[in-house]
């Protein structure tokens, strides 16, 4: 897709601290003088190489930056999106993202690097219940296994995740009921994989994180605060933001181990390769880069 290139904003003020450990820069974004944000900064993805994308709900939807905050361009118009909630990057580089959508959407997108749609799942407009294989009803995040199997939180309005192969072509679903006991989901928001295949779910309205067995059995759940979204490191160390509470939880083995406060509304979460955070505010359409003081 054709990219946008215009003019960049003043230079970012300095960056100011959350607490004792962290540094939050919410000026990081050197936002282009005429390209504001102009809606809700919904979500926010690195790729570890040095491109951090910025999904916005105001046409263009996606704004790319280098890691530094350098605009780069700008990209996605009109016949992709309703709403945009979030994105990612995989592995290979690919960007995922997906429309959840009251009534013009239900749908989770495959781009290429360059923003060339590849894939699409769930059939745009159509609602889909617990028990659908190939549509969905507003999905909100997507993790992708190292052989690329794809999982969809389908949260909004149904209460599952469902794997996908690389393909497209439906495994099985995780969860699938509404409620609070074991095994069940009220509103999944977010999904990742550890270094074991399990899946962990993030249940925003039971404020929890569920996981199963990489063949969908339910192993445990964890007590976190989860309105928002996650991503687990190699460590299996847990990263999951709260809009509620404004901050981003760090868990491990089930224990919060430290938080950072401080963060406004963070919707979307993202680590880039040195373990640099970025989390988007998406109410009070901010971008911030978070790093450990020095």
């Amino acid at each position: 897709m054709a990219s946008v290139s215009v003019g960049q904003a003043p230079a970012p003020a300095p960056a100011t601290p959350a607490n004792d450990k962290y540094v939050v820069n919410k000026t990081w974004a050197q936002i282009p003088a005429d390209m504001p944000w102009n809606a809700s900064t919904s979500t926010i993805a690195a790729d570890g190489k040095g491109r951090v994308i910025v999904m916005v709900r105001a046409m263009p939807f996606f704004r790319e930056f280098t890691r530094d905050g350098k605009f780069v361009r700008a990209w996605g118009d009109a016949a992709l999106f309703s709403e945009p909630h979030s994105v990612m990057f995989d592995r290979e580089g690919f960007i995922w993202a997906t429309d959840a959508h009251t009534q013009q959407g239900h749908v989770v997108y495959k781009f290429d690097p360059n923003g060339k749609l590849l894939l699409t799942l769930g059939k745009k407009g159509v609602p889909g219940d617990n028990t659908s294989q190939d549509t969905f009803n507003r999905p909100n995040a997507v993790a992708i296994a190292p052989n690329g199997d794809i999982f969809v939180s389908d949260g909004y309005t149904n209460a599952r995740v469902v794997q996908f192969t690389r393909e497209g072509k439906f495994i099985r679903i995780f969860g699938g009921t509404k409620g609070a006991e074991p095994g069940q989901l009220q509103l999944p928001h977010g999904v990742a994989l550890d270094s074991k295949g399990r899946v962990y779910v993030s249940d925003s309205d039971n404020k929890r994180i569920s996981i199963f067995d990489k063949d969908g059995k339910f192993v445990e759940t964890w007590a976190v605060p989860t309105r928002g979204n996650m991503l687990i490191t190699a460590d299996d160390t847990v990263y999951v933001s709260d809009v509620n509470t404004g901050s981003i939880a760090i868990v491990k083995n089930g224990q919060i181990v430290d938080t950072i406060p401080g963060l406004g509304r963070p919707h979307g979460i993202t680590m880039d390769s040195d373990g640099t955070l970025y989390a988007s505010d998406s109410t009070n359409r901010v971008v911030m880069k978070i790093s450990l003081k020095k």
